[in-house]
C-alpha cells in the first residue's frame, strides 16, 4: 500500500505559495521538541501549523491556524515563545524545515 505524503504532511504548499518561516525548540525532556511553520497564501493571508514531534518522530498536538498580516504574525509568534519559555524553559528559535515532493523527493535535492 502506497503511503500518500499529502496526508501525511503538517502541512502543504501550493503552487505560487510560500513559506513564510520554521521554528523549533530545542528538545523538550519528556515532551519532544515543539515547531512551528508558517506559509503565505495566494491570497495574502498566512497559514500556521504548530505540533510536538516525539523522540520517535511522531506528530503530536497538531493545531492550525490563520493570521492576516504581519502584525498577527508577530504576536503569534511572541505568545509562543513567551508561553515556551514560562512552561518549559526553552525559547523558540528560527529553524531549518524539510520540504518533500509528494513522491518522497527533498525539495532542496531537485534539479530546477
Amino acid at each position: 500500500m502506497k503511503t500518500n505524503r499529502s496526508q501525511m504532511a503538517v502541512m502543504n504548499i501550493d503552487k505560487s505559495e510560500e513559506i513564510v518561516g520554521g521554528w523549533a525548540t530545542p528538545r523538550i525532556p519528556q515532551v519532544g521538541i515543539y515547531k512551528l511553520l508558517v506559509k503565505k497564501r495566494r491570497d495574502g493571508k498566512m497559514e500556521w501549523a504548530h505540533f510536538i514531534q516525539r523522540d520517535n518522530g511522531l506528530k503530536e498536538m497538531v493545531s492550525r491556524g490563520e493570521l492576516e498580516n504581519q502584525q498577527q504574525l508577530d504576536d503569534l509568534l511572541e505568545i509562543t515563545h513567551r508561553n515556551l519559555k514560562k512552561f518549559f524553559g526553552v525559547e523558540l528559535q528560527a529553524a531549518e524545515y524539510e520540504v518533500r515532493t509528494l513522491d518522497g523527493k527533498k525539495a532542496s535535492d531537485i534539479k530546477h
